[in-house]
């Protein structure tokens, strides 16, 4: 649930990226949050939007089936390259969240789903936001908080140690609790705030769970022989199909005065 924003991503992390975000993308749930965040956007014919750490650029084509004139922007040259081979009647351009290529006032629409748990001044870009937008544009930004991992598991004083020790390897693990008052404070108006909870019971999502369990291991917050035995309980729990995952995602929007 990771698209980034950085320059320290390898070639074969950026290839595990792009498998991830296929997959998540295609799910029933990921498709109706990306169509809502675009009836939050306003997104209408020959309107300016762009969306933010756009990642392989699925969003920025939804965006432009809707008659949108749509960018994609993200600092990964090959995500980048990725996108425009995918979509190539889509403008996607290499170009930081603090640095955004629009003038004053371009655009109608700006979209960051998943994206500011990596951003180390998540201000500085929602001001980067309310620049590039044109008064009356709006913002939507999407995102988990990574304390907010509900699991079923058998220890569950482990599993809350598992949580937070990987929500604290994130560079902004709780950023989008504060999703409505970065927008207030940069003079934004009609702040709206949903939460979309999403249930995952299939055994295609241990590998998720088990990342969680090897962050906390790598972080020291957890041994070897509790993360092995944390994760071979959830892929028995796939298998017995007893696995559950509950994680909220938050959808705030706003409009630019």
């Amino acid at each position: 649930m990771d698209r980034t924003q950085t320059t320290g991503r390898t070639s074969d992390d950026t290839d595990a990226l792009i498998a991830l975000l296929d997959i998540v993308d295609d799910v029933p749930w990921a498709s109706e949050l990306r169509a809502r965040s675009y009836e939050l956007l306003g997104v209408t014919s020959d309107a300016a939007m762009v969306d933010v750490g756009c990642g392989s650029g699925r969003a920025v084509a939804e965006m432009a089936e809707r008659g949108a004139r749509a960018f994609g922007v993200d600092l990964d040259e090959r995500m980048v390259a990725v996108a425009g081979r995918r979509w190539p009647a889509a403008d996607f351009r290499v170009a930081s969240a603090y640095g955004l290529p629009f003038a004053d006032g371009e655009l109608h629409g700006y979209r960051a789903d998943k994206v500011y748990h990596v951003l180390d001044d998540p201000a500085r870009a929602v001001g980067e936001a309310r620049r590039v937008l044109a008064p009356g544009g709006r913002i939507v930004l999407i995102g988990q908080d990574w304390d907010t991992f509900v699991i079923e598991a058998d220890d569950a004083a482990l599993t809350r140690t598992i949580v937070h020790a990987r929500a604290d390897l994130v560079t902004d693990p709780r950023v989008a609790r504060r999703y409505r008052n970065l927008l207030l404070d940069a003079g934004f108006a009609d702040v709206t705030v949903e939460a979309h909870t999403t249930i995952f019971t299939d055994a295609t999502w241990v590998p998720m769970l088990a990342d969680l369990a090897e962050g906390a291991r790598r972080a020291g917050a957890i041994s070897d022989a509790q993360a092995e035995a944390w994760i071979a309980e959830q892929r028995e729990r796939g298998r017995r199909g007893r696995l559950f995952l509950a994680l909220p995602l938050f959808v705030v929007a706003a409009t630019r005065p």
